[in-house]
């Protein structure tokens, strides 16, 4: 019984792969060696049952990580640096003029606004959630990308201030 090709030809794309491949490559051994076909035995290993946390908790405990992360806790424990510094006024300092070196304050005052742009670029995904309240897309939009804004102005002026290039 052989099959009839003359219809699929006419068709394009109605043949499938496999039949594609049977047709320009026969097999070299013919009919008299054949493929050996191997069955692999099916494991059902026993699982072990966790209940599991909810979302919500493994995004906070998430966030929670990435800011102590970002805080710079490691170089914290290692460097010992102090909370806050003075100039030779007696004036309270918050940045240290020293671009290897920081105060306490400073790592988490990086680590928030750091936080603080995170957030609005996950405003900017949610804005897409509004395709049909275009005004709520809107305002979405917008403070996403004022906190965008503020936190990297903010960073650059924390950064500038390290650098000596701008005066406190």
């Amino acid at each position: 019984m052989q099959k009839d090709t003359s219809i699929k030809e006419d068709i394009i794309g109605s043949e499938t792969v496999l039949e594609k491949i049977k047709s320009r490559t026969p097999w070299i051994f013919g009919k008299s060696l054949r493929k050996p076909k191997i069955g692999f035995p099916k494991l059902r290993l026993p699982r072990i049952s966790l209940p599991m946390p909810s979302r919500s908790l493994s995004v906070i405990s998430i966030l929670i990580i990435l800011f102590v992360l970002q805080t710079g806790v490691v170089y914290l424990m290692v460097r010992e640096p102090p909370a806050l510094g003075s100039n030779s006024a007696g004036d309270p300092i918050f940045i240290y003029s020293d671009v290897h070196e920081s105060f306490i304050i400073e790592g988490i005052v990086a680590s928030i606004l750091i936080i603080f742009c995170s957030m609005g670029f996950i405003l900017l995904y949610q804005a897409s959630k509004y395709v049909y309240n275009k005004k709520m897309a809107v305002w979405i939009l917008l403070i996403g990308v004022v906190m965008i804004i503020i936190t990297f102005i903010l960073l650059e002026y924390m950064l500038s201030v390290k650098m000596g290039t701008l005066l406190n």
